[in-house]
């Protein structure tokens, strides 16, 4: 027997999708795959990994490309063009976040820095992070502990008796770096000072990765957020508990320091977290506690684990490409020499490490998807119109390697960045933008790229390396927070014997 409900919602499905499509070519919307279904829209179309579909979609219907992710609608942009206007000539319209289920709880309800509305309370803190975390001065006066790191990640590679797993070094030299940086401890690796410590930040910073890349269904399919399913709303509240627990005992610990320590001289250089409770005595009603764990958590999150991939795709870009890692190390060993370990005062005069960098950064941005922004009017893109409220994603991945505008893209060619001082500079700033453009872009740049220098530059210097087995290093990416080997990074080193007489005294 047949069944007239059926019948009739098929009708109205139908009725649905060509009505949709209709009122997209008369509001003059930007193209979009057909066609968007009901509730879902272009989900049905997303696989993993995400950019990679992303790029696919926009080679079929053009850099600008609107999609629904269930009720939310999506501007897609993948050319220069496309971000150029939407990162400056509409830079303030997309200025602003959507509010997503992340960034609801690691973000203090929606009032960090990354996930915080554009306003006063944003421009509070970006000038709070560019002006007294991140500046210049104060990465130079913290210059010391990258250092010291990178000393330590060499001694330990030097008493490496089997192949090594450089995943867990970077990891482990970052994380120290940040820590040491933002609270004066070491957590990982040789001499941590707190073991107990050690493995909450460890379980913080796997779970906040792991539940950072998970999609949330509910953000898209807000009838699944209502019925509770599909959702890891209730585990991420969790993990943001026991993040602000942790954070919450460092800033009482640097309180109850600082009172012990009333009337002597202060430490110099100050950890970020002395700072900011400086700042609270003289601006209390705003440097709460809150703003503090806020600012050092985003810190940790976003400068740990962006920097330590970069780190393991360019070695692993090197095994795979010899002549690239010689040619690095004769400009090391003609500038540098091996009387002394390279130094991040030595980075500006090494452009052929720098062009490795910024190669490892087109070809495997951290973020291959810019976190996305939303429009807070209605504005145009390409010559289309895109209401208010639509959700903004900038594929990187897609920009930095398209063959238009980048010849073999999947090549890895240091040479394209002969001569180029930084990323995202100069007229083709749009073609290359690892760290993202406009005012919400990272302020964490200048660190970054410390700290890849640095650590490349240190173990290209003191150690040969080997491939394990005749096989290439597999380069196969997974995206979670950050895009990642699929596969750790686990080779074989020796020191050299030109610098054999420095490591010994190490």
């Amino acid at each position: 027997m047949e069944n007239p409900f059926l019948y009739f919602v098929l009708f109205v499905t139908t009725l649905y999708i060509f009505t949709a499509r209709l009122v997209h070519r008369i509001g003059n919307l930007p193209p979009a795959p057909f066609p968007s279904l009901p509730i879902l829209g272009h989900l049905y179309l997303l696989k993993k990994p995400l950019h990679r579909t992303l790029a696919k979609i926009s080679q079929e219907h053009g850099p600008v490309t609107l999609l629904n992710f269930g009720s939310r609608p999506v501007l897609v942009v993948s050319s220069p063009e496309a971000a150029e206007e939407c990162l400056t000539k509409n830079d303030v319209v997309f200025a602003n976040r959507p509010r997503l289920i992340i960034g609801k709880h690691v973000s203090y309800n929606y009032t960090g820095l990354v996930w915080t509305s554009y306003g006063d309370h944003w421009r509070n803190l970006r000038k709070i992070s560019s002006l007294e975390i991140l500046s210049t001065h104060r990465l130079q006066m913290l210059h010391g502990i990258r250092a010291d790191e990178a000393s330590a990640m060499v001694r330990r590679l030097c008493s490496a008796s089997a192949a090594v797993n450089m995943k867990q070094e970077f990891f482990d030299l970052t994380m120290n770096v940040m820590m040491r940086m933002i609270a004066g401890k070491r957590y990982f690796g040789e001499k941590v000072e707190d073991a107990e410590a050690a493995k909450k930040i460890l379980w913080i910073v796997k779970e906040t990765f792991l539940l950072s890349a998970a999609t949330n269904l509910g953000d898209y399919v807000p009838v699944v957020r209502w019925l509770g399913m599909g959702s890891t709303e209730k585990q991420i509240a969790a993990l943001q508990k026991g993040r602000d627990a942790f954070m919450q005992s460092l800033v009482d610990e640097h309180r109850l320091q600082k009172l012990k320590d009333d009337g002597k001289q202060e430490p110099n250089p100050k950890t970020m977290i002395q700072v900011l409770l400086s700042l609270q005595e003289t601006e209390p009603e705003y440097y709460s506690d809150t703003i503090i764990k806020n600012l050092m958590l985003t810190l940790l999150t976003a400068g740990t684990d962006t920097s330590s991939v970069t780190m393991e795709w360019a070695l692993s870009l090197l095994l795979n490409n010899p002549e690239c890692l010689n040619r690095a190390r004769d400009e090391i060993d003609a500038l540098v020499g091996s009387d002394r370990l390279v130094q991040e005062s030595d980075l500006p005069n090494l452009p052929y490490l720098h062009a490795i960098i910024m190669e490892t950064l087109r070809m495997y941005p951290a973020g291959p998807l810019s976190i996305p922004h939303e429009s807070s009017a209605e504005c145009t893109v390409g010559g289309f119109r895109v209401p208010r409220g639509t959700m903004l994603m900038t594929n990187l991945w897609a920009i930095h390697n398209d063959p238009k505008l980048w010849p073999d893209p999947r090549e890895f060619k240091p040479e394209r960045f002969a001569g180029v001082v930084e990323p995202g500079g100069g007229r083709d700033r749009f073609k290359l933008m690892p760290f993202g453009s406009g005012r919400r872009s990272c302020p964490g740049e200048a660190l970054g790229i410390r700290m890849v220098g640095l650590a490349i530059g240190s173990v290209v210097q003191c150690f040969d390396w080997e491939r394990v087995g005749e096989e290439i290093v597999d380069m196969e990416e997974i995206l979670g927070l950050s895009l990642s080997k699929a596969a750790a990074l686990v080779v074989r080193c020796r020191p050299r014997k030109n610098m054999a007489g420095l490591l010994a005294q190490l």
